[in-house]
């Protein structure tokens, strides 16, 4: 696998965090059944995909259209998934990877959550929206790297979506103090990759 593929799915991992959003889904659908669940984890991974991969493949273009650079685009990301990265390690909720406290009391009374919050903003939320057109940018017309970033993306949503099919399973194999513990793993490493996005767009940039 290259770099680039090595990197995105890293960032894509830690910013949609598949077994995070399984536990709350786990939470909001305790009154669901089987087949309630599983439709609502199809539908919601699928909208999901449907909105990162616009991201993905127009973000870019956006961004050009804004006047915005890549270097400041990676200097904002790597801003943007340290804040997300520093929530993570002290296992902190935020709006950038989970629903706030706010939103969760409202998903608790809908009967599908499929759309709101599950396919936005616990899967393709903020921190994941800035992460797609960050590194699909970055990889501009090199057809290749932008198949690793797209490939990275969809192996991450298929192991979400992997998750919330054993939502239940999972919540009650690590519990809270062990989804705590992968949290802020993952979050130390995606603390890492917002550093370097910053050096990396700090270094391309006309101030050094």
């Amino acid at each position: 696998m290259s770099e680039t593929a090595l990197v995105a799915f890293a960032t894509f991992f830690a910013t949609i965090g598949p077994v995070d959003v399984a536990a709350l889904f786990a939470a909001l659908t305790a009154r669901s059944t089987a087949s309630e669940r599983r439709a609502m984890a199809f539908k919601g991974v699928g909208i999901a995909t449907i909105i990162l991969l616009a991201f993905a493949f127009f973000g870019g273009a956006a961004l050009e259209r804004m006047g915005i650079t890549l270097a400041a685009m990676r200097v904002a990301g790597g801003i943007l998934l340290f804040l997300i990265a520093v929530d993570m390690v002290f296992a902190r909720a935020s709006g950038g990877t989970s629903t706030t406290e706010d939103e969760t009391d409202e998903a608790k009374h809908r009967q599908d959550i499929s759309v709101f919050p599950l396919a936005t903003p616990l899967i393709a939320g903020p921190g994941t929206m800035g992460a797609v057109v960050m590194l699909s940018a970055e990889a501009g017309d090199d057809l290749v790297k932008l198949g690793s970033v797209i490939a990275a993306l969809l192996v991450v949503l298929i192991i979400c979506l992997a998750a919330l099919m054993v939502s239940s399973q999972l919540q009650r194999l690590f519990g809270i103090t062990g989804l705590n513990v992968l949290s802020r793993v993952v979050g130390v490493l995606l603390a890492a990759l917002a550093v370097q996005f910053v050096f990396d767009g700090l270094k391309n940039s006309s101030l050094i």
